[in-house]
Formats: structure tokens, C-alpha cells, sequence
């Protein structure tokens, strides 16, 4: 492959949730491979610091439960930029409130599952479709964060799961669609993934379980996840369309070890 292939010189791109963990990496990575990025984010405060630390970058308000600050999002960009080619869906519902009420269906909210809806499977759609006639006229592609949970059963994260895996669905939608229109769209499924947002939502014990099924010796960085979508955003992963990268270290590759997590959640010893 060559160093071109991944290069991304005169592209524009949005990261949604781009002020903080894996948004933050993916927009430096992909400035730094040469496009100029949108860094959209509902923290516009912490969107304008970080977009200031970047040459090429700008900062833009979103608010992924209201349709109207989506459409303009995309507005905003190529009025300030012309064009658009790259549209990474990173944002979605996962605070550290939300993290510890999202558990089984029997004792879902159903306020909460509603917003995660919203916010990760009705707000993705949105910025999709706004997006949509930028990339077919460049020729772009869209790549959304998803999950591995999305793939796999789980004890808890219900709602965060089953959003992600209608997500997947998107991908592969928008890509059967779109593709002869000359957009691609690709999906990269993170594992347990160390932000300042996971340090937060979960405590060591159950990360520590995660790390435990990884068949590496770390859990990933948000700067891994950036990689993988920097390369399905380039000429390099050109003949990639509608498919999910799983970027988790190897967790969803073996026989799974939930019973570990069910002791976890009772209170028992392993």
C-alpha cells in the first residue's frame, strides 16, 4: 500500500462527537493525513479549544436529538469549506448516567431507551441523509462508530447495543443504495475502548474483565479507533463498502467468558 493510498489531502470531513476520546483522535489523525475537519460536538465549548489546536479544523454545534442543528451542521461545513467527503457518525448516548442505568431489557427505562434511539439510531439517519447529496457529488463515504456489543449478547447496555446494531443495518442499507452512486459506507466496531468517558462510566473490576478476553495485553486507545477510520475513509480501503471492522482487540474472536461478568453484577467471587 502505498503512503498515498492513505492520504487524505483536500478532503473535508465531520467527526461527530469530536471534542473528546475517539472523535478527538480521529479528528488529529485525519488533519494530520491532510483534510480539513469539522469537529461537531453538543460540548461546542470544548469543540472550539480542541478545533483551535488544529490547523484545519473548525468547530460546529450539534445536537443530535434536534433535526434542525443536524441539517444545519452539515450546512455550516460546506459553506465553510465547499464540499464534503467524509462523514464519521462518532457521537451517541454514552455518559456515565446513561452507562449505569442502561442494563436489561426487564428493568429498561423506557425514557431511556427512547433517547438512545434518538440520539444514536434517529440522529445517525439524519446526518446520513443531510450528507448524502455532499458525497455523492465527491464521490465520498461515511464511516460509523458502532460496537462489538452490537454483535454479541451481553448482561447489561441493552439499549446501547441493540441501537449500534440497528446502525449496522444503516451501514449495510446505505451502502446497497448508495454505492452506485459512488458513496461507500463502512462501519468500525470498537471493544472496550479507554477514554476519559469510559474511566468514568465503569469501575476497574469490570474493566478489568474486559481486559481479561482481550487477546492483547491492553485494552484498545481511542487513537486505535482512529486508525481503522482513517483507513476506511481513504482511497486505500476503496473496495470496502458495507461492512463492519472489528477494532477490539480480539474480544469478539474467541469463546466468550460471561460468566465472569455474571458474577460481577450478583456480587459473587469468579
Amino acid at each position: 500500500m502505498s503512503g498515498d493510498a492513505i492520504r487524505l489531502d483536500g478532503k473535508v470531513a465531520i467527526v461527530t462527537g469530536g471534542a473528546g476520546g475517539i472523535g478527538e483522535a480521529t479528528a488529529r489523525l485525519l488533519t494530520a493525513r491532510g483534510a480539513r475537519v469539522a469537529i461537531a460536538d453538543i460540548a461546542v465549548d470544548r469543540a472550539t479549544a480542541l478545533a483551535a489546536q488544529i490547523d484545519g479544523a473548525i468547530a460546529v454545534p450539534l445536537d443530535l436529538e434536534d433535526e434542525a442543528s443536524i441539517t444545519a451542521m452539515v450546512a455550516q461545513v460546506v459553506a465553510a469549506f465547499g464540499r464534503l467527503d467524509v462523514l464519521h457518525n462518532n457521537a451517541a448516548l454514552l455518559g456515565p448516567d446513561v452507562a449505569q442505568n442502561d442494563g436489561d431489557v426487564e428493568t429498561m427505562a423506557t425514557a431511556l431507551w427512547d433517547r438512545t434511539y434518538a440520539v444514536n439510531v434517529r440522529g445517525t439517519m439524519i446526518a446520513c441523509r443531510a450528507a448524502l447529496p455532499h458525497l455523492c457529488a465527491t464521490g465520498g463515504n461515511i464511516v460509523n462508530t458502532v460496537s462489538n456489543l452490537a454483535l454479541q449478547g451481553h448482561l447489561i447496555q441493552a439499549a446501547y447495543s441493540s441501537s449500534k446494531a440497528a446502525v449496522i443495518q444503516m451501514t449495510r442499507a446505505i451502502a446497497a443504495s448508495h454505492g452506485p452512486r459512488g458513496v461507500r459506507c463502512n462501519a468500525v466496531a470498537p471493544g472496550m475502548t479507554m477514554t476519559p468517558a469510559l474511566r468514568e462510566a465503569f469501575p476497574p473490576a469490570l474493566r478489568q474483565l474486559v481486559e481479561d478476553e482481550t487477546l492483547r495485553d491492553r485494552l484498545g486507545e481511542p487513537e486505535d479507533i482512529a486508525e481503522v477510520v482513517a483507513f476506511l475513509a481513504s482511497p486505500a480501503a476503496r473496495n470496502i463498502t458495507g461492512q463492519v471492522l472489528v477494532a477490539d482487540g480480539g474480544c469478539a474472536s474467541h469463546v466468550p467468558g460471561i460468566a465472569g461478568f455474571r458474577a460481577f453484577l450478583s456480587g459473587e467471587p469468579a
